[in-house]
């Protein structure tokens, strides 16, 4: 083990390589990385990044993220295959036929998507910035896609603004289940429960805390409790322990995985770092209109 990391550090400098890497990849993956953080957090340093190449540690909607606001720069993969499934529910079709429908549509588009949506799409938003940013948008109508559950969260804290919300989920914050919750809090009676915003609305009114995987974090150190039932990946494990040593955390049921996020090794990684090769290409005109929505995400999220 110590071999491969000596391994990847020496070649990430000699490749000018940033390596990001998202909360919820295995912790060794996590470890040898320049950044680990959220979804926006990741998006803000692929924007700063001065180095030629990045190579992105998680799935695939996240280096198609970085390519789009890095054109110039060389976008790895340390697994081209490692994919979101919730980033395939919506549909192109389904934005044009409720654009029709309504004049004043903004067209909310989460970052975990393809970026072929992200192409109809009006804004992007993250879980840590979504609020914000739809309070700010001046259209009464909001096409909220992929996933539902972000959606509906967000729609019960803006009551002001009409949602249309569309049938996508993430599978590993869906499968927490309200029963899970409960037993857990039956189990440790004294934990704070802490959950994603992807999670559904019967288990976020069990919640303590709501929040995106970087608020959950920054709640847990800030937190007088001392024990934690956590509703999202376990990946966030590792950051949690880390920063909290004499705190313990619950997950709220076995098996809060990510696959496609574990599909993500140090070896792979490795691989990556020795070839150098099958950088991610996009087609310019498709970069661009996917572009617009990542950029005004990233100037809305910074007034």
């Amino acid at each position: 083990m110590a071999d491969i990391v000596n391994q990847i550090k020496k070649l990430k400098e000699e490749n000018d390589v940033l390596i990001l890497a998202h909360y919820y990849v295995d912790e060794e993956v996590q470890k040898i990385a320049d950044c680990v953080g959220d979804s926006y957090y990741l998006s803000e340093k692929a924007v700063e990044a001065t180095e030629q190449a990045i190579l992105f540690c998680g799935v695939s909607f996240m280096g198609e993220s970085a390519k789009i606001l890095n054109p110039e720069k060389l976008v790895l993969m340390p697994d081209p295959s490692a994919d979101c499934p919730m980033a395939h529910m919506a549909t192109a079709e389904k934005i044009k036929a409720v654009r029709q429908q309504y004049d004043d549509l903004a067209v909310v588009c989460y970052i975990n998507s393809t970026a072929e949506i992200k192409r109809y799409s009006d804004v992007c938003v993250t879980s840590s910035n979504a609020m914000k940013i739809v309070k700010s948008l001046p259209n009464k109508h909001i096409l909220f896609v992929p996933d539902e559950n972000l959606g509906r969260y967000i729609a019960s804290k803006i009551p002001e603004k009409h949602f249309i919300f569309n049938d996508g989920y993430c599978y590993v914050h869906k499968e927490i289940k309200k029963e899970d919750v409960l037993g857990s809090k039956e189990q440790w009676p004294q934990a704070e429960v802490l959950a994603h915003p992807e999670c559904t609305m019967e288990v976020l009114e069990e919640a303590d805390y709501i929040g995106s995987t970087s608020g959950i974090i920054a709640r847990a150190g800030e937190s007088d409790a001392k024990e934690f039932i956590i509703c999202t990946e376990t990946g966030v494990f590792y950051e949690l322990t880390k920063n909290n040593p004499d705190k313990i955390f619950h997950p709220a049921k076995e098996q809060q995985i990510c696959s496609g996020m574990k599909q993500i090794t140090l070896e792979k990684v490795l691989q990556t770092l020795e070839s150098m090769d099958q950088p991610l290409v996009m087609d310019e005109t498709a970069r661009l209109e996917a572009q617009k929505p990542l950029t005004k995400m990233l100037e809305l999220a910074q007034k």
